[in-house]
């Protein structure tokens, strides 16, 4: 629709030089006569003429009429179209899209809205996270932004789509893309951007694991493989899989798992887990504790030190996990 639009805009100033050029050369008129002559008779608004017209004037004059008539009329017909359909609300909607992604910062990026990266950009909405989603196909595209959701409708493959998602600016990205080699190389390009990213990638094969990682991804998860621990688990150690799943995906479950960073300022900060009594104060319990440096503690012992930079992860009710918030 937009290239009719510059077309039917082309037409009317390719018609206004030829009026003009016209005008100069057959009647000898200075540059500002022969544009006005051209714009009223083009304009058919029905005034005098500028100068008494000679024969071949005249007959020019008449073909002007016919040309100028046949592009106005194209081009009011194009913008009827483009209005009608809705081309101009959608193009409104873009540009105002556009500018709430320029003004994120700190996000997370779903590459390819399948099965995996739907259901990825479904928990980010339901915890209220601030994320663009990228595909090139216009009807998955179009759903997300039913859902509110931003978007850019592009190939997550090509650098200037993902600056476009204000990758440079993001904190993650998830790539979940259709094969392998394109998660690997929407990994390649992200990382060569943003250095500081976090990515997980999907693969489809073991095999293409090391490959991704290589490529700069920080997670690399084949759903296939995932899917079938899950199930084994299930059927040798059901108790634990049920635990894991309520507190992990559960609706209105009573006990939830998360993850808290202790920055500067914390009160917690530089005493031990039994010096801060996070359990007698809020009632949530300290799971594990990874370092700045990435040395994970699966199995704190009271003694363990708490420092700025470490990310606890803990275990409580929704009350409890706020009342933990509120202390630090």
């Amino acid at each position: 629709m937009f290239r009719r639009l510059y077309i039917a805009l082309g037409a009317i100033a390719g018609v206004l030089v030829i009026g003009t050029t016209g005008y100069v050369v057959i009647e000898g008129w200075q540059l500002l006569d022969a544009l006005y002559m051209t714009v009223i008779t083009v304009g058919t608004v029905g005034y005098m003429e500028v100068q008494e017209l000679t024969t071949s004037g005249r007959v020019f004059t008449m073909l002007l009429i016919f040309g100028g008539f046949g592009s106005m009329v194209f081009f009011l017909g194009t913008v009827i179209d483009f209005v009608v359909e809705g081309h101009l609300k959608g193009y409104v909607e873009g540009r105002r899209m556009d500018r709430r992604i320029e003004a994120l910062t700190g996000h997370h990026i779903v590459a390819g809205l399948g099965r995996v990266g739907s259901a990825v950009a479904g928990m980010l909405a339901e915890e209220r996270a601030s994320f663009v989603v990228i595909d090139s196909d216009p009807e998955c595209a179009g759903d997300a932004r039913e859902q509110g959701w931003l978007v850019v409708e592009g190939d997550a493959t090509s650098e200037e789509v993902l600056h476009e998602a204000g990758v440079e600016r993001a904190r993650s990205l998830v790539t979940a893309v259709d094969t392998d080699a394109d998660n690997l190389f929407v990994t390649f390009t992200a990382r060569s951007v943003n250095p500081e990213l976090f990515i997980v990638a999907r693969s489809s094969q073991e095999s293409s694991e090391d490959k991704i990682r290589k490529a700069g991804a920080n997670r690399v998860l084949t759903p296939n493989v995932i899917g079938g621990r899950r199930m084994a688990t299930m059927i040798l150690h059901p108790v634990v899989s049920d635990f894991l799943d309520l507190v992990t995906h559960g609706d209105n479950v009573e006990f939830q798992l998360q993850e808290v960073e202790l920055k500067g300022g914390c009160t917690i900060a530089g005493r031990t887990i039994r010096e801060a009594s996070v359990r007698d104060r809020t009632g949530a319990y300290i799971l594990a504790i990874q370092s700045p440096d990435g040395t994970v503690n699966t199995n704190p012992s009271s003694s363990t030190a708490l420092a700025v930079g470490d990310r606890l992860v803990v275990l409580g009710t929704q009350g409890q996990l706020e009342s933990l918030m509120r202390e630090l």
